[in-house]
């Protein structure tokens, strides 16, 4: 059965969020907290896993890379086609369950096949928790909000990742990184449990407009085919996607190693990592996120160009700072510069996923969503992490106390690329709204 999310009304439509859409949206972003800290921790607890199994930064490259991103990609559409067409929170509940006890597995495995095969499946669980809640969220939180609730759910990246640093190092600390992994999988088990007990289903559109075109009917239902086609034949969408992509190289590729860098070529030692790291990362992410989300929905009220116009003054104003982090002759200036990157990395994350979330129809919004992420993380999680691993084996022969910071400066230049595609996407943003063609 599906319910309506409790809101102020307005007119003919609800334009004030109730009570209970602010429940949901806390529940959804402590799942995506879940997701991303399962998804880190691998991350942040390489250094020990790699003295442990014997693994080379090329082979951690692959399973928090191009393994990972294959699975979490491409598994994601058909998970959002079902999700479009059945319920979504159970879609959801079932994924966390899936990708918490494959992260318990993790901590079981005891050769690098084991871990890549539990890696793998942690990738297909997720696969099924960010679509089915973008969804969700627009349809408890009107036109002209969502940009706000979408930057507050996005703040489960930054939330996730600084809890996943100061927990899962202390744990790996005090005891080992496998009770890292097994006790942070227990406890998205208990979430996936939660999830069908505290989020309803929302009616699919109830807060579109029908002089949107965004407003679904029953008799009107986008096929799969259809939304794929729709999807892609939308310059708009596809190269926000491409150009989140292309960013995400960069957040990905240096975010899987920035803690292995830290310690392996900046004397960061993992008690050092649990505390420093842990609190600018969740401060700077969470901070960019936040403000991110808030910039859209002011601005985009004005120009639909803003979409594009942000994230990429963003980026480039964080280029200097990442160039100084990697630089830095000791951990402690390098965590200072971090701050930079950290707040204005994620910028373009608010402003796609909420794009997307608002051209699309409500029964297509979990596929497009799905899709949004099938080009971002394809391109960046499978690209970003393979890149920086495989770049510094092979620089380790001749730097082997620099191989990795080579690697990090290799990736400046998707930057620049990534700045680009967005004043592209600025310039095609400004003509669909100038001639009406986009809905």
């Amino acid at each position: 059965m599906e319910a309506k999310a409790p809101t102020v009304v307005t007119g003919a439509l609800p334009t004030v969020p109730g009570a209970r859409a602010w429940v949901v949206l806390g529940m959804l972003c402590f799942v995506y907290v879940l997701n991303f800290l399962d998804r880190q921790l691998f991350s942040i607890l390489a250094k020990p896993i790699q003295d442990d199994l014997h693994i080379s930064d090329g082979q951690l490259g692959l399973i928090g890379g191009l393994y990972f991103g294959v699975f979490y990609t491409f598994i994601s559409i058909p998970v959002g086609w079902i999700a479009d067409k059945t319920n979504r929170v159970w879609v959801l509940s079932t994924a966390c369950a899936i990708w918490s006890a494959a992260t318990m597995a993790c901590g079981l495995a005891m050769n690098y096949a084991q871990l890549a095969a539990a890696r793998m499946t942690v990738g297909f669980g997720e696969a099924g928790g960010v679509p089915p809640s973008y969804a969700i969220i627009s349809d408890y939180f009107p036109s002209g909000r969502r940009g706000t609730a979408l930057g507050i759910f996005n703040l489960g990246p930054p939330i996730g990742a600084a809890l996943g640093v100061a927990f899962g190092a202390s744990i790996a600390v005090v005891y080992s990184w496998r009770d890292a992994f097994l006790v942070l999988g227990a406890a998205g088990v208990l979430a996936a449990i939660s999830v069908i007990t505290i989020v309803r289903e929302p009616r699919r559109g109830g807060l579109d407009h029908p002089a949107t075109g965004n407003h679904a009917t029953a008799e009107a239902a986008s096929s799969f085919e259809q939304t794929i086609k729709m999807f892609f034949s939308r310059p708009s969408l596809v190269l926000a996607a491409i150009a989140s992509g292309v960013t995400q190289i960069v957040t990905y590729g240096a975010g899987n190693f920035t803690t292995l860098f830290l310690m392996r070529e900046k004397g960061m030692t993992l008690e050092e990592v649990a505390v420093y790291l842990a609190v600018i990362m969740g401060i700077g992410m969470s901070a960019g996120i936040f403000v991110s989300g808030r910039i859209i929905d002011r601005f985009t009220q004005r120009s639909k160009q803003a979409y594009a116009l942000i994230p990429g003054i963003s980026l480039a104003l964080a280029v200097p700072f990442y160039l100084a982090f990697v630089w830095a002759p000791s951990w402690q200036l390098a965590t200072v510069f971090l701050i930079g990157p950290f707040f204005l990395n994620y910028f373009y994350l608010s402003s796609s996923v909420t794009l997307v979330q608002e051209d699309v129809r409500p029964d297509q919004r979990v596929t497009s969503g799905a899709l949004l992420l099938l080009i971002m993380n394809l391109t960046g999680m499978g690209l970003g992490p393979t890149f920086v691993g495989e770049v510094s084996d092979f620089f380790h022969a001749a730097h082997p106390h620099h191989s990795l910071q080579i690697a990090f400066y290799l990736l400046t230049p998707c930057y620049l690329i990534a700045i680009g595609l967005f004043l592209w996407l600025a310039r095609i943003l400004k003509r669909e709204q100038e001639t009406g063609e986009a809905q």
